[in-house]
This record gives C-alpha cells, sequence and structure tokens, in this order.
C-alpha cells in the first residue's frame, strides 16, 4: 500500500452522521479547517439530511462543501473521522459498549480499507481504546496513523475546573488526564503547572489551599462529568466536537500540537499491545510522537493498571471473523 502524508484535497470524511459526527461536521465547516466534508451513515437519508442543513448555513460562517458520500470517498481523504456506534446509556461505563461497538468498527474498518491510501483515522466512538486497537489492527497501517481521541476532552474539562478553583485563564494551565477513556484514567498531577510554576508552589504563593482532598474533588468532578450529561441530556456532543476540531487543526494545517490522545503504545512506559492515551504530538502523520514525561512512581503503576484494564478487556472481546485477522 502506497501511502503519502502531504495534505492535499483537505478532504475530511466522517463516518457516522449521528449526534457526534454532525456536531463535528458543523464544527469542521465554521472554522473553515477543511474544503471538503464527507458524511457516511448507515442511514443514508440521515446523512444527506445533516449535510444539507449544515451546508445551507451563512457562507461567512464557513465556505466548506458539504455532502453525504459513501466508503469510496475515503479515497485520497487527508482524515477519516470515525463516530459510528450506540451512544453510552445512563448507568453504564464505556467498556459496557464494547459488545455491540466492536462489531460496528470492524465493519467500518473493513468498508476503509479497500479504498484507504492517505490520511490518519482518528477514532472518536466508545470504548475508544479498545475500538482504536482494533481499528489499528484491521487496517495495518504505520505507527501512530489510527488514534483515538482518548482523555483529550477529560484534559479540557480538567484545565477549565482547575482554572475556576484558581481564577486564572484556561491557558495559563498545563495538566493532562492520561490512560484509559475511563474509570482508571487520572491526572498527571506531578506534572500540573500554572505559567511553567508548580501547582504547590503557586497555591502557596497565592493563599490556595492545595492537597490530596483539592485533587480529589477536582477529578471526581472530571471523571464523573460524561455521565452527569448524558443523565441530564441523552448525550454528549458539542465537546468532543470542538477537540477533534483541534486535532484536525494538527493535522490539515500541519500545526503540530501536543495532546493525550490514545494510540497503540509500542514500548513508551514500558507498555505495549494495548492503546492508552498519553502526551502526544499530533501531526499530519497522526501521532508523530508519544512522549515518556518524566512522572512520579505512582502515576507509573496507575498507568500500568490501567493498561492491565484496557488489556484484559482487549483478550475479552470475541475473535475477529477470519477475513478481518491478519
Amino acid at each position: 500500500m502506497s501511502i503519502t502524508t502531504k495534505v492535499t484535497h483537505r478532504r475530511v470524511v466522517i463516518v457516522g452522521a449521528g449526534y457526534v459526527g454532525a456536531s463535528i461536521a458543523y464544527a469542521l465547516t465554521i472554522t473553515n479547517l477543511a474544503r471538503e466534508i464527507i458524511l457516511i451513515d448507515v442511514d443514508e437519508q440521515k446523512a444527506i439530511g445533516e449535510s444539507l442543513d449544515i451546508q445551507h448555513g451563512i457562507p461567512y460562517m464557513g465556505v466548506s462543501k458539504v455532502r453525504s458520500g459513501g466508503y469510496e470517498d475515503c479515497r485520497e481523504s487527508d482524515l477519516i473521522i470515525v463516530t459510528a456506534g450506540r451512544n453510552r446509556r445512563v448507568g453504564e461505563s464505556r467498556l459496557d459498549m464494547i459488545s455491540d461497538n466492536i462489531d460496528i468498527i470492524r465493519d467500518v474498518a473493513s468498508k476503509i480499507k479497500p479504498y484507504y491510501n492517505h490520511g490518519p483515522v482518528i477514532i472518536v466512538s466508545n470504548p475508544v481504546d479498545i475500538l482504536t486497537w482494533e481499528c489499528d489492527r484491521i487496517l495495518g497501517l504505520p505507527n501512530g496513523l489510527v488514534f483515538g481521541t482518548g482523555c483529550i476532552l477529560d484534559t479540557s474539562r480538567l484545565i477549565r475546573s482547575i482554572a475556576r478553583y484558581t481564577h486564572l485563564k484556561i491557558e495559563a494551565i498545563k495538566c493532562n488526564v492520561v490512560g484509559e477513556h475511563g474509570d482508571s484514567q487520572f491526572p498527571v498531577w506531578s506534572r500540573l503547572a500554572i505559567a511553567g510554576q508548580p501547582m504547590e508552589e503557586y497555591c502557596e504563593n497565592v493563599g490556595l489551599e492545595w492537597g490530596e482532598r483539592e485533587k480529589t474533588m477536582l477529578y471526581n468532578y472530571v471523571r464523573d462529568m460524561g455521565a452527569h450529561i448524558i443523565a441530564a441530556k441523552g448525550k454528549t456532543h458539542y465537546g468532543i466536537a470542538t477537540c477533534v476540531c483541534s486535532l484536525a487543526d494538527a493535522v490539515l494545517n500541519q500545526r503540530l500540537t501536543i495532546a493525550p490522545v490514545t494510540s497503540p503504545l509500542q514500548g513508551e512506559y514500558g507498555i505495549r499491545d494495548v492503546s492508552l492515551s498519553v502526551p502526544s504530538i499530533i501531526g499530519v502523520n497522526g501521532v508523530e510522537q508519544r512522549l515518556e514525561e518524566h512522572w512520579s512512581q505512582e502515576e507509573y503503576d496507575k498507568l500500568k493498571q490501567s493498561a492491565q484494564k484496557v488489556g484484559d478487556a482487549i483478550r475479552s472481546i470475541p475473535p475477529a471473523p477470519a477475513s478481518l485477522r491478519l
């Protein structure tokens, strides 16, 4: 397979025209990140309706061409975004969705594969770590071209909650949530900085409390926020749409950015054979590099525990049909 990495057509294909896929298409349009956006869905009329609705917006708010299409449109696309799958229900963990969504990702990946020749593939569907792993396995692309949104939204939520606690702008705060996009994720508190200053020093200087109580409060807020939103309105889609746009910007504009996305680890942090979120450099080749930061021993241990949990989930899924085995 010949794969080029240069952005050519600024064509983005979105597989899945539900709330998440349509919100991503809309966000991409109003930010003018793509020249052409193609929606693919098993419900073709849904894809047509969403594309027409987005396309009919005021032109100066976005000039992208938006249309429905088929998997053949994956050829020569600069970015493929997969949102297909059912949503998380009230009371469910993301891992509870494996049995339904693993078959969907296998079907989607097998339909992309005959036409794929260009660009990264971003998995948004949950459980994102397992689905990213499986899509990467089926497509068999070079390291980093398949990755998932992982903990990027959790990190955004954490930064906003820290900003609210410190009364600072979000631009001043640097911290990542890593590991599983789920219950075993955790903030890398040892790397939390305020305008480059360690959090402990900043809080001491301004007279703010900072200890285990505050960390637990902030972490619990982030961990439970997705479930709270689902309980309140039935689904989440706006937040992840903006996160995907930031990744699309890194790919389409070749503007390197660092984000905690999930991809199959290749020995980083001593972990292999599992997809997890770690700080990663994102660019035209997808995950250009996974960064191995200096953390506390407790944080290293938590990442290994998260890897064990996701690895157990991967090993528990039913085998793929013979036609999809490499």
